[in-house]
């Protein structure tokens, strides 16, 4: 019975890969090849070849003979042809010789070529993050600076009070930013954890002592300290669309604009909870606006008008309630509170 069931759930996605690979379409000027140069990203290669970039996986073929032929490089070849009536992709090796390593990491442009810019959300798949109320009010927190300074910076020590694991060397120092809350339900989501530098513990005790070895801003007292961790990511992300129903709202920018237009970041007011992940693709609606209807006899009359499609975003970090997307294509100006839903 299980063999059986597991049967039928590989057959049901095998009949959707289908019926998706017949709803590809190809861009009207797609070219017949393409050849990788320094700078691309698989997202404009496939904007190329078709209406919807994120599609590209359904059209993909994978030739055994390549290794790694998931990974393009610059000199590479892209090939549109044709097998049993439907549209292919096929990659030809370039001239080069790469060295690949096993662990996740993010891939020099001169290496392979990433999905989306990671110059764009680089910084942003560390810092800044999101927290649990209790998880910040609880962080150990910079209660002096060393050597008489109004302020810290990099190089600069600070005194940190509440530093109770000894172990933990490394610690990024945090500012309390903005509450993230679900525009609907009212329900708080998160908050932000606004990234301010890394630190290292030299000396412990009450207060420890601590070194700044870098910061993007000042560090004031009252800043927290979380822990930090050695991560590495992998820049590969797999464009697709989201398996569940997602109808979300996109709460804030995050790169200190008032504007959100292409490769900007936002937060939306979805996450891990309601089956996003790295690499779904979501289409951006302008929310219709409600305005008076002034031609109707009765003044009170109102009428909402129809949400209007503004863009594209992929999301690339997820938290429990919450994710980090990047906007990849915005026809019209995009605004917090706008709509985000499957593709």
């Amino acid at each position: 019975m299980y063999k059986k069931k597991i049967l039928g759930i590989l057959l049901s996605f095998l009949v959707m890969g289908l019926a998706y690979a017949d709803a590809v379409k190809l861009n009207p000027d797609h070219p017949d090849k393409y050849v990788v140069v320094k700078g691309d990203t698989l997202w404009d290669i496939s904007g190329r070849f078709l209406e919807n970039p994120w599609q590209w996986p359904e059209i993909w073929h994978v030739n055994p003979q390549i290794a790694n032929p998931h990974l393009i490089y610059p000199g590479d070849i892209i090939s549109l042809v044709y097998v049993d009536g439907k549209p292919r992709l096929m990659l030809e090796r370039g001239a080069g010789t790469y060295k690949l390593t096993p662990q996740g990491r993010i891939i020099p442009l001169d290496e392979a070529i990433p999905t989306i810019p990671i110059d764009a959300i680089k910084q942003f798949l560390t810092e800044p993050t999101i927290v649990g109320k209790d998880e910040l009010d609880k962080a150990p927190y910079i209660v002096e600076h060393k050597g008489e300074h109004i302020v810290s910076a990099t190089d600069n020590s600070i005194y940190v009070r509440g530093i109770k694991d000894y172990n933990i060397r490394k610690y990024a120092v945090v500012r309390a930013g903005n509450t993230y809350t679900d525009p609907i339900s009212k329900e708080v989501l998160g908050y932000e954890a606004r990234f301010v530098g890394d630190a290292k513990l030299y000396r412990t005790g009450d207060p420890s002592t601590l070194k700044l070895l870098r910061t993007t801003r000042e560090a004031l007292i009252g800043d927290r300290l979380l822990p930090s961790g050695e991560e590495t990511y992998n820049a590969s992300f797999l464009p697709r669309a989201p398996q569940s129903d997602i109808n979300g709202r996109i709460l804030s920018v995050l790169d200190g604009v008032n504007q959100i237009g292409s490769y900007q970041v936002v937060v939306i007011n979805k996450g891990a909870r309601d089956g996003l992940e790295q690499g779904h693709v979501m289409d951006i609606y302008q929310a219709g606006e409600t305005i008076p209807d002034s031609v109707t006899e009765n003044r009170k009359d109102t009428v909402t008008l129809p949400d209007e499609k503004a863009g594209v975003l992929m999301v690339f970090r997820t938290f429990e309630k919450l994710s980090y997307a990047l906007v990849l294509k915005a026809s019209r100006n995009i605004n917090v509170f706008d709509i985000v839903t499957n593709p």
